[in-house]
């Protein structure tokens, strides 16, 4: 699970002797267990994923937000070791190969509006992980 593996890395952060990281994995482990205190259960790794996703975009809104270079370094630091958690996501490229089954649906879906929902419906079939706006790329460069 999930929140065993930043447990661990908590762990090894502090056997490092690397504070920063082990102070940012304490509050995605504080984060993680009280999310899975209120559901009163182990917390799905789906779940957990969801919530440091939310984390890694906060820290970019703040980095695009702060005039200071080292609140934007500080936060782009953390985005990293926060990205470490998640699991790997296809690039655009790879996305336009996972797509190649149902590209004929892509182009001939009536606007990119229902292109994006065939592709995505597919991948998430396929259990691949995918941002939305590399997906929102590859659709545009199936349709062309």
């Amino acid at each position: 699970m999930l929140i065993d593996d930043v447990k661990e890395q908590v762990i090894q952060a502090m056997r490092a002797r690397d504070t920063e990281r082990r102070d940012l994995l304490k509050v995605v482990l504080g984060e993680l267990q009280t999310a899975a205190a209120r559901l009163s259960e182990a917390l799905p790794d789906a779940e957990a994923q969801r919530l440091i996703r939310k984390m890694v975009k906060s820290n970019q809104e703040m980095a695009e937000l702060s005039p200071k270079p080292e609140v934007v370094e500080k936060m782009k630091a953390e985005i990293v070791v926060l990205e470490t958690l998640l699991p790997q996501t296809l690039s655009v490229e790879q996305i336009v190969q996972a797509l190649e089954p149902v590209a004929d649906a892509v182009k001939a879906a009536g606007n990119d509006g229902q292109a994006m929902g065939a592709a995505m419906k597919y991948l998430k079939s396929s259990g691949a992980s995918v941002d939305g706006k590399a997906v929102g790329q590859a659709v545009k460069q199936i349709r062309g």
